[in-house]
């Protein structure tokens, strides 16, 4: 068979893979000029330093397939993660952890007293969360809610903390040791070359056509057999519905000399720093020397129409203008929904990888056992 497949990062170079290693045909295209859509590396010219062009991405999971998967395509040095954050002028270590209880308040508490104190501070009124801001106050109480989540929450979401849903917060924030490795899975690293050289090896075959600067016209669904769509899921149905709402972020690239800021990624949560974060790239490959130095202030807005979109909002009015989109997406015939776009959600690199090869697995199988193509393959109560 021969597939359209609209957009060129990981959902679509993965799917076009495993599609021509089963003997199909496979044409990408992208209306960007470069492959690896948001995980698009480049060298910078002034500093030879790598940089993630559409803000950090540090890879982690705990899923050995995609860990091994990656690996085909390039070599992966291990690398952890530490954030930090800056709040009235002072700088701690995220995730909460025990030095940051214990700097917070000035204590030298052991893990059991720590747990203590969080658990004497923590609101013990609030029963069942029903929003960001009860989950935080329930796990931490208000002082540490105020430093390390009210703000920057806002500054990121763009709304009150009260009208975030509780299930953002999935896990007690906390870690009562000085663990200060900001994921917890198995496997983690940076791609020695980038992650577009990762794409590139992915892309890499005779049956792979890759068409870049090339937007989608509804009229290419009649020349190929069928269409996996990358894109916004509201987008192939021209916004009838609504535009599905979406943050977008903006950065303010600096170049200075030496080290800027020591560390990676520092968050900032006061409220009244306009930025959420300054990232610094080098410090994504500290296998590497640099003189100069690059850093980005990250700022969080709304997207607009010419925006690119980020992540989903997916608040209350959201997840209803999505369930029509759904109900729309299932009754298509010649096209396929997949990605973080396509699918409205927000979705780790791994978790990405992962779903990918579940939808080529799919479409296969469907091939296979000539059935009828299933346009939305992610199923999930929303």
């Amino acid at each position: 068979m021969n597939f359209l497949i609209v957009g060129a990062g990981f959902t679509g170079a993965v799917i076009g893979r495993e599609l021509v290693e089963h003997g199909h045909h496979t044409t990408i295209i992208d209306q960007r000029s470069h492959i690896a859509g948001n995980c698009y590396t480049e060298r910078d010219k002034n500093t030879n330093v790598m940089q993630h062009v559409y803000g950090p991405h540090i890879f982690h999971t705990s899923d050995e397939e995609v860990w091994n998967y990656v690996n085909k395509h390039g070599e992966f040095i291990p690398y952890i993660n530490r954030v930090k954050t800056t709040y009235q002028e002072q700088v701690y270590s995220l995730p909460i952890n025990l030095h940051t209880i214990n700097q917070f308040y000035k204590k030298a508490f052991n893990p059991v007293q720590a747990k203590e104190w969080i658990s004497s501070i923590a609101d013990k009124n609030i029963d069942e969360p029903e929003n960001f801001e009860e989950q935080a106050l329930k796990f931490v109480g208000k002082d540490l809610y105020e430093a390390f989540f009210k703000g920057y929450t806002k500054k990121q979401w763009g709304c009150d903390p009260k009208a975030l849903p509780a299930s953002i917060l999935k896990r007690l924030p906390v870690r009562f040791n000085y663990d200060d490795n900001y994921f917890s899975h198995k496997y983690q690293g940076m791609p020695k070359d980038g992650y577009t050289t990762i794409i590139e090896s992915i892309l890499k075959h005779d049956n792979i056509k890759v068409l870049l600067n090339t937007k989608f016209e509804k009229g290419l669904i009649n020349e190929f057999d069928h269409v996996i769509w990358t894109g916004q899921l509201d987008q192939w149905f021209d916004y009838r519905e609504g535009r599905l709402g979406y943050r977008t972020l903006d950065f303010e690239k600096h170049e200075a000399v030496g080290d800027y800021q020591g560390t990676a990624v520092m968050n900032y949560g006061d409220e009244r720093v306009p930025y959420t974060r300054i990232s610094e790239h080098k410090h994504f490959t500290p296998w590497e020397n640099h003189e100069k130095t690059i850093y980005f202030k990250e700022f969080s807005r709304s997207c607009g129409e010419e925006d690119i979109p980020y992540y989903p909002i997916r608040l209350v009015d959201d997840k209803v203008l999505l369930e029509k989109y759904i109900a729309l997406a299932k009754k298509e015939k010649k096209v396929t929904f997949a990605g973080r776009l396509g699918t409205y959600r927000y979705m780790d690199m791994d978790v990405t990888i992962k779903e990918a090869l579940s939808v080529s697995d799919n479409l296969l199988n469907v091939i296979k056992n000539k059935l009828n193509f299933q346009s939305f393959y992610h199923q999930e109560t929303i």
